[in-house]
């Protein structure tokens, strides 16, 4: 390497920033073209990567978490090789075409990218969580002179994750974990779009991550010095009890008109700064998306490189197999993704027929699952006594130094993490560790559904990236009792029931708790929330069915030529039970219950089968809730739902406050049919009979 050839390399990529960013009159080119020094550094030297696999195995990570730099990412990504990214891919930057791989945030289907990024913070959380899993695994499978799982995760960031409380969230998790496989990268430009950072920020930031348990490392003159940043990941991959945070210090749109303004994070130089850039760099303004042959050739190195490294670690691997023929069949299935085939085996067929707390339920199949299968990864926000997802022997992830005060200790095997009180975090750590290697971790987070409004962001994020997570949301209702209205979600499953590509499934007994565990874990891309009560639940071994769960809602009780049909969901099906029958006995109305763990499932399901389970065409229905009636207008007439906040009352009497009361339920309902009669037009205006 040459100062002469760094140089080259640094202009012309600075000056096809700048071309990409005007194309189309839209983008982020300052915090790409100050970081073109770290990226060289990076690419070139620092990272084991192979363009023609992205997937790779045992390549080391990279998350761009200030995801808005995304030109960055691809046209580095162009340079070394990726074949699915040439010219003319980086020229659909910001256009109208479908098909780009060059969205405006780097998006994780696309090849070479490892996490979807651009809600700031986010990234970094996940970098935390692939050490995470980096470091389960080599603790797990390594053994002397077999590292098969030995990668770096790399993790750039910019001013703005250091502020959003996820990224703190994290970066707090790393120091005391002692993740020294994480190394975080900031370019410190001191620029947000409003304008500098000591706008909103003035604190010591290296004292921060001190403090937070990282080592530190400062890089003067960042857009430049590359020596100085190869020195600083090299002696980040040589720590062996702490995480690195590199200080890189940087100037946004470095040699351009805007060089150090705000205006530089979000806009096009125009088309005149544009060429004036070009010229002030040695460039040719004319010429358009220019790359030097020269700096194809200073790349030429990577592809073979990155071929040698997967040819070495398969060659490795097949020896480890054949030293260690157990482990490595192991190993080979957890890099395959896939579940033991009799997984199933481990959940049990029947369940105490007295009330059951359904996160009690929850805990009878996930913990025999979890002590079975080391794809699991069990962990929850400070909340162990009450969510009930300990099993007999779990060991804890913690660093094997670590002493606390109360003697739980663990090691890197673990697979039971205390996230502590961090349920962002958490969900977006989480997310890094699902998506290490499809199928490799399950993650199961744990929580009061309550607190998943903390983590409703990350859940999202999961969502949106088809990561096969599994959140365990406890005191899922009014039930919760005497918390009062803090702790009693009213609206929350309908954020999450609208949530695209999430599955929220409330059982209202162990059966159904059972199929709920059953449908999430056979889900490849798409995360569950499952729904659980804090109260003692009846159990209903001749009504409900774990294998209907799958089908969203099902007859959970039918009678002849019904009169109206009742929906139960969750905690509150007793309500709908009590109530068909006092419907009956009192006034001679027969009433058919459904039960509807999910909703998406539902809709799933073919149009005859939905029909044969819900039809407004034929009879009045009233879905039994408590919870926001928004979103059961599709399924039902009308509704025993909440338009309140809760009450700071013992469980049984909160229900009664709110109305929860059989026979009130039973009388409501008989009214409404009351009315129907003089007025069929009702069935189609949604009707809130308990307001």
């Amino acid at each position: 390497m040459t100062t002469d050839q760094v140089d080259l390399v640094l202009r012309s990529f600075r000056c096809l920033i700048a071309d990409l960013v005007q194309h189309f009159n839209g983008g982020h080119p300052g915090g790409a073209i100050g970081m073109a020094a770290m990226g060289l550094s990076l690419y070139k030297h620092g990272m084991k990567y192979s363009p023609t696999n992205p997937d790779y195995f045992n390549r080391d990570r990279f998350v761009l978490s200030n995801g808005h730099t995304c030109l960055f990412q691809y046209t580095f990504n162009h340079l070394v090789g990726y074949k699915h990214m040439t010219m003319d891919q980086l020229k659909t930057y910001h256009s109208k075409e479908w098909d780009s791989y060059c969205p405006g945030h780097p998006e994780i289907e696309h090849p070479g990218i490892e996490v979807t990024t651009g809600p700031l913070g986010q990234g970094i959380a996940n970098a935390v969580g692939m050490a995470i899993a980096s470091k389960n695994l080599a603790a797990t499978y390594n053994k002397p002179e077999f590292p098969v799982v030995n990668n770096t995760i790399w993790c750039m960031i910019g001013d703005a994750c250091l502020q959003e409380g996820v990224g703190l969230e994290a970066i707090s998790l790393a120091g005391h974990f002692k993740l020294n496989n994480l190394v975080v990268m900031y370019d410190n430009n001191q620029i947000s779009c409003d304008g500098s950072i000591d706008l909103t920020n003035t604190e010591n930031v290296n004292e921060k991550m001190k403090a937070s348990g990282w080592n530190v490392i400062d890089v003067e003159d960042a857009c430049y010095n590359v020596d100085g940043i190869l020195q600083a990941m090299e002696k980040a991959k040589q720590s062996t009890d702490k995480p690195t945070f590199i200080n890189c210090r940087t100037v946004i749109g470095v040699g351009s008109n805007v060089e150090g303004d705000a205006k530089a994070h979000g806009a096009a130089f125009g088309e005149d700064n544009v060429k004036a850039y070009k010229i002030a760099l040695g460039m040719d303004p004319e010429k358009y998306f220019h790359v030097p042959d020269e700096v194809y050739d200073y790349f030429s190195d990577i592809v073979p490189r990155g071929q040698q490294l997967e040819k070495e670690w398969n060659d490795l691997v097949e020896n480890y197999v054949a030293k260690y023929p157990q482990l490595g069949a192991d190993f080979l299935r957890r890099v395959e993704g896939k579940l033991p085939e009799n997984w199933k085996q481990y959940i049990p067929e029947s369940f105490p027929d007295s009330p059951t707390p359904s996160r009690k339920s929850a805990g009878l199949v996930c913990n025999p699952l979890a002590k079975n299968i080391n794809n699991f990864m069990v962990g929850t926000a400070d909340l162990s006594p009450s969510v009930n997802m300990i099993w007999d022997g779990k060991v804890d992830f913690q660093h094997p130094d670590l002493k606390t005060t109360c003697g739980i200790n663990g090691d890197y095997t673990g697979r039971y993490v205390h996230w502590g009180i961090r349920e962002h975090a958490m969900a977006a750590i989480s997310n890094g560790i699902a998506a290490y290697n499809k199928g490799t971790f399950i993650p199961v987070t744990s929580s009061f559904f309550m607190f998943y409004l903390y983590a409703a962001p990350a859940v999202r994020m999961g969502a949106l990236q088809h990561l096969k997570t599994i959140h365990v949301a406890t005191h899922d209702s009014i039930g919760t009792g005497e918390d009062g209205p803090t702790h009693q979600p009213i609206e929350l499953a309908a954020l999450y029931r609208a949530m695209p590509n999430l599955l929220y499934i409330r059982p209202c007994d162990s059966q159904e708790t059972a199929g709920a565990w059953e449908v999430a874990l056979e889900q490849d891309a798409t995360p569950s929330i499952i729904s659980l009560s804090r109260q003692a639940l009846k159990q209903y071994p001749q009504n409900s069915s774990r294998e209907n769960v799958r089908k969203g809602a099902y007859i959970f009780k039918d009678t002849p030529f019904p009169d109206i049909t009742l929906i139960g969901v969750g905690s509150e099906m007793s309500f709908a039970v009590e109530t068909a029958e006092l419907l009956e006995s009192q006034y001679g109305i027969k009433a058919r219950i459904v039960s509807f763990p999910c909703q998406r499932l539902f809709e799933q399901q073919s149009l005859e089968y939905k029909r044969s389970v819900l039809d407004r065409r034929t009879q009045p229905i009233v879905v039994i809730e408590a919870y926001a009636a928004t979103g059961w207008e599709r399924y039902a007439t009308a509704g025993i739902s909440m338009s309140t906040f809760g009450k700071s009352l013992p469980g049984a009497e909160a229900y009664t406050y709110f109305g929860y009361n059989s026979q009130k339920i039973s009388l409501k309902i008989k009214s409404y049919l009351d009315n129907l009669k003089n007025d069929d037009s009702l069935r189609w205006e949604f009707t809130d009979l308990n307001m």
